[in-house]
């Protein structure tokens, strides 16, 4: 398996984790020299604040690890297209490369919706690299909306 199967994997842990929380099953993890020095998973719903996204919570894990803001050195892993807010803070982060396992048509923000890693001249470029471990990143989240819609049909 490759590095990054294995560090993908690591976020889907993450992702089931928020699954478990009813939360929306998104995880990442965020990798130097090949080791994970942070991971995080959706808190939004349970924390009541719009900005515990996932990707959000590593760079605040990461940074505080490594005691500093920049993260040019490290790569991130997460299991859905980061939106705006998120890839804003990965750019402002200096995340060295972003591995996303499903794009979001909905608020995507690599190149379903808009493409901010590409599309504009920031002082930071972050390459990305899209579709890894996509089948197992877009079930669990098909999962989720699926059992979410069947509970709310039950307690209509």
């Amino acid at each position: 398996m490759e590095n990054k199967e294995r560090f993908m994997k690591e976020a889907l842990k993450e992702a089931k984790k928020a699954y478990e929380k009813e939360e929306i099953p998104v995880g990442a993890v965020i990798v130097k020299d090949n080791k994970i020095i942070a991971r995080a998973h959706n808190l939004k719903e349970l924390k009541k604040d719009t900005t515990n996204h996932a990707e959000i919570l590593a760079i605040q894990k990461a940074s505080k690890k490594l005691n500093a803001w920049r993260l040019n050195d490290c790569d991130m892993y997460v299991t859905l297209e980061p939106c705006p807010m998120c890839m804003g803070a990965l750019i402002q982060a200096r995340i060295r490369k972003l591995y996303i396992g499903t794009m979001d048509q909905k608020t995507g923000a690599c190149g379903s919706v808009l493409n901010l890693a590409k599309d504009y001249e920031f002082n930071h470029k972050i390459e990305t690299e899209n579709e890894v471990l996509k089948e197992e990143c877009e079930k669990l989240l098909k999962d989720f909306f699926k059992s979410l819609r069947k509970n709310k049909k039950q307690q209509k």
